[in-house]
């Protein structure tokens, strides 16, 4: 069934409470000629009685004419109601028009009623962050083309080189095949983490105890011999700590706040590692020795694919890790998902520090 439009609502309240206040400013008028009507009958004068014969005559007038009245009245309301509703109107059309290709139009909304105005404003703001979403989103898919055409590039390279090599020998052959499953690790890798952060921020369908502790445990037992190869001491402080959400989650992240710690420090460095509660609420903080930070340049770490200069990305891919800059952007969307404050702090002496704290209110 088709709706009813509110300008018709508006017009027809309009007309129906002027035809009661009209009704009843008349029903006051006639009482006294109602009373004067049936005292004349008991046998008054014959003006009363001249005047009392036309009181009906006089009702049927006053009838007609606040009929007329209303639907006058019903017509100036439909009118004022259309200039009243005509910036609603105006921001309808407006929101049809915009669609993903043009998000960076405006409604520019000057009303006269401030309510209207306020609605503008507020769509307004709503298309800027839509935009912002969307040049987001369109930046992100094109870095993760970028990563993963990258890998593909060398693989058809290094097989055209071997194929193209007359005197290629089982050991070259051998080293070449090495080559590309490296490069398929990488590329496994970054796919990983592209899963990871999608399903991160979709949210948590379904939350669940997590034990935080043992996790962080489990990710240093797993990262023991890279922190030996790499010369790094891990000094882990490893209290209890029990969050809620999913546990499939906060392992990625404790796993890439632990590997972002080892592979972006220096020859000797160090790594902190400590979980606990407070107030029934888990926390985790990691700090690690590194190259000196900007702290401008802190928050941007957490950005898809951005890393800290040149050379810490060239360190990362001559390691055979697959460092994309994906890392701490799939630690913020965890936490994100997780409802969960994260902080970052540049040290002084070069390296980062975050901590993760994981709100009670996230067990609902």
């Amino acid at each position: 069934m088709p709706r009813r439009r509110l300008r018709t609502r508006l017009a027809l309240f309009y007309g129906g409470v002027f035809l009661a206040a009209s009704a009843v400013l008349l029903a006051v008028a006639f009482l006294p000629a109602v009373r004067i009507s049936r005292t004349s009958r008991v046998g008054a004068g014959d003006a009363d009685a001249h005047a009392a014969s036309n009181l009906h005559q006089v009702l049927g007038y006053s009838g007609i004419a606040l009929a007329a009245a209303a639907v006058l009245a019903a017509a100036l309301g439909w009118l004022a109601a259309d200039r009243a509703l005509r910036p609603l109107r105006t921001i309808t059309r407006s929101a049809r028009a915009i669609s993903a290709s043009n998000l960076h139009e405006r409604l520019g909304l000057n009303a006269s009623y401030a309510e209207f105005t306020e609605l503008g404003e507020t769509l307004d703001g709503l298309f800027g962050r839509l935009e912002a979403s969307f040049e987001s989103q369109r930046q992100f898919v094109a870095n993760a083309s970028h990563e993963l055409r990258t890998p593909l590039a060398a693989e058809r390279t290094l097989l055209q080189v071997t194929l193209a090599d007359p005197g290629a020998t089982a050991e070259t052959l051998r080293s070449a095949c090495e080559q590309l499953l490296s490069l398929g690790a990488q590329q496994e890798r970054l796919i990983d983490a592209l899963l990871t952060l999608a399903s991160s921020q979709r949210g948590i369908d379904r939350w669940q105890p997590v034990d935080l502790a043992a996790i962080t445990r489990c990710a240093l037992s797993i990262r023991g011999e890279e922190a030996a190869r790499r010369g790094i001491r891990v000094d882990a402080a490893v209290g209890p700590a029990v969050a809620s959400g999913d546990p499939r989650l906060v392992e990625s992240m404790v796993a890439n706040l632990a590997d972002n710690a080892l592979r972006h420090n220096v020859a000797d460095g160090s790594v902190e590692i400590r979980t606990s509660m407070t107030a029934g609420s888990a926390s985790l903080w990691v700090a690690n020795t590194g190259p000196v930070i900007p702290a401008a340049e802190v928050d941007g770490l957490f950005q898809p694919f951005q890393q800290l200069g040149a050379d810490r990305v060239s360190r990362d891919r001559d390691d055979g890790d697959g460092g994309h800059g994906l890392g701490l952007a799939v630690v913020r969307a965890i936490a994100i998902a997780h409802r969960a404050s994260l902080s970052a702090r540049a040290r002084p002496g070069g390296g980062l520090e975050i901590k993760v704290d994981f709100d009670r209110v996230t067990a609902g």
